[in-house]
């Protein structure tokens, strides 16, 4: 069985469930924007996160990702967008409405 690309979106976690998976999918958009590979609409996981702390690692790490920063919250970044990299995001735990 042929593996599929997933497209994590990592999303403040200080944001509501609602509003959060807003701003990721800005960064989706983003992340479309900006490349034109890899990723087919195949899955999308949405999970919540110290999208700072993520930005730091995943920089250090030179793992490529997508940000989105909402100029409604004075260009915060709400939502970073990042193509596989399946085991660097186990322990984050899914966005739920919850």
């Amino acid at each position: 069985m042929e593996k599929k690309n997933k497209l994590y979106v990592l999303i403040d976690k200080s944001l509501d469930a609602v509003y959060g998976c807003v701003q990721g999918g800005h960064a989706v958009a983003q992340w479309l924007l900006e490349h034109d590979y890899g990723w087919e609409n195949e899955y999308l996981i949405y999970l919540s996160a110290d999208v700072y702390k993520w930005k730091n690692k995943l920089s250090v790490l030179g793992v490529g990702y997508t940000e989105f920063k909402e100029p409604d919250l004075d260009n915060k970044t709400t939502s970073l967008a990042v193509l596989g990299h399946d085991k660097l995001f186990k322990k984050l735990k899914l966005i739920s409405a919850n």
